[in-house]
C-alpha cells in the first residue's frame, strides 16, 4: 500500500492495488485491457425475494414485451406479498451500474410503485425470468484507445399510448434513452420518460437529444480535468465527442443556423447544446437504427435485434 500527496489541495491519496470488488461489483481481469463487471450475488438476493418455485419459473429470451405498462387501475390485484418497491429498488441499482440491457423493462415497472397490480407483478417476474438464465452475465469492457467519446441517443415516439388508459396523459410521453461511451466502453446510461408531449418523431428525438447533451457536456468537462490532476500515464483523452442519432430530420434541426420557430421549449433546448456543435467539440453523425445502441434503451425490441445490440454494448 503506497499513500501520496497530490494536487494543490494535498489531498491523500491511497494505492491499495489492483480493484476486485467495488459496491457489489465483481471486477475480473479477463485480458490486456479486458474487464469484466457482475453483480451475481445482487442478482441472486432478486431471485431469492420474488420467492418463484420451479414451476413459475419460465424462459424468457428478452426482460421486456409488449404491450407496455400502464396503471391498470381495474386489474387483478398482486399474487405475491414480496415488497415491490423493494424490488424495484435492488432491480434499479442493478440496471444502473452493470446491466443496461434490462435499463427499460426496470423503469416501466418503477413507474408503478403506489399501486403495482397483477400486470406490473408479470412484467417484474420476466425481467427476474430473463436474469436466471443470465445470472453471471454483466458488462466486459474492453478498452479501444482510438475511440473518444460517443453519445449513442435514441427516442420511441409515444410508445406507451395505451387505449384502455387513454385519458392518462402520462401515456402520451415519449421515451429517451441514451448512452455515453468513453475509449469503447459504456459509462452512463438513461432510459427515462420525457417531460413534455412531443407532437412529432422530429420533436422527441430532438428532446431526447436535448436531454442526452445535458449529461454529456459535464461529462466532457470531468474527462478534460481529470487528465489535467491526475497522472494517469495516457495520452490527453479526445474531448471531441461523437453523437450517433438514427432521425434525420432530428440532425437537420440540430444542425441549422437557425433556431425552429413552431414551438418556444424547442427553441430553448436548441440553445442549450447549440454552442458545443458550432465550435466542433461534438459532431453529428446519422447511425442506422439497426446499429443504434440506444434503441435497447427505448422500447421492446425482436430478439434478433436484442440480442445483436446486447452484444455490440455488453460483449455478449
Amino acid at each position: 500500500m503506497q499513500s501520496l500527496i497530490d494536487g494543490e489541495e494535498n489531498f491523500n491519496l491511497t494505492d491499495e492495488g489492483s480493484l476486485e470488488k467495488y459496491l457489489g461489483i465483481e471486477i475480473k481481469t479477463t485480458g490486456k485491457d479486458t474487464y469484466e463487471l457482475t453483480q451475481t450475488f445482487l442478482i441472486q438476493r432478486i431471485i431469492d425475494l420474488a420467492n418463484m418455485d420451479s414451476t413459475e419459473r419460465q424462459k424468457r429470451a428478452t426482460p421486456v414485451g409488449k404491450p407496455l405498462l400502464f396503471k391498470d387501475l381495474k386489474g387483478k390485484c398482486r399474487k405475491k406479498n414480496y415488497n415491490y418497491r423493494a424490488m424495484i429498488g435492488m432491480l434499479n441499482y442493478l440496471q444502473g451500474t452493470t446491466r443496461p440491457d434490462i435499463s427499460m423493462a426496470v423503469h416501466q415497472c418503477a413507474r408503478f410503485c403506489n399501486d403495482p397490480k397483477l400486470s406490473h407483478e408479470r412484467a417484474v417476474h420476466r425481467i427476474i425470468h430473463y436474469l436466471i438464465q443470465t445470472k453471471d452475465k454483466g458488462i466486459t469492457c474492453k478498452i479501444d484507445r482510438s475511440k473518444g467519446i460517443e453519445l449513442f441517443i435514441d427516442a420511441d415516439f409515444a410508445g406507451g399510448w395505451n387505449i384502455l388508459d387513454s385519458y392518462n396523459t402520462d401515456n402520451l410521453l415519449s421515451r429517451t434513452g441514451f448512452i455515453i461511451c468513453y475509449a469503447g466502453i459504456p459509462i452512463y446510461w438513461k432510459s427515462k420518460l420525457q417531460s413534455e408531449i412531443s407532437l412529432s418523431t422530429c420533436e422527441s428525438e430532438y428532446i431526447a437529444l436535448s436531454m442526452g447533451m445535458r449529461e454529456l457536456i459535464p461529462f466532457m468537462a470531468l474527462v478534460k480535468e481529470i487528465n489535467t490532476v491526475f497522472d494517469i500515464g495516457y495520452e490527453t483523452p479526445r474531448i471531441n465527442c461523437k453523437i450517433y442519432e438514427d432521425n434525420m430530420s432530428c440532425i437537420a434541426v440540430a444542425e441549422s443556423k437557425k433556431p425552429p420557430l413552431r414551438t418556444k421549449h424547442i427553441a430553448l433546448k436548441y440553445h442549450f447544446f447549440r454552442g458545443v456543435i458550432t465550435r466542433g467539440e461534438a459532431e453529428l453523425h446519422y447511425i442506422d437504427t439497426k446499429e443504434q445502441l440506444a434503441d435497447l434503451l427505448t422500447k421492446p425490441l425482436d430478439d434478433a435485434q436484442f440480442f445483436a445490440l446486447r452484444k455490440k454494448l455488453m460483449g455478449w
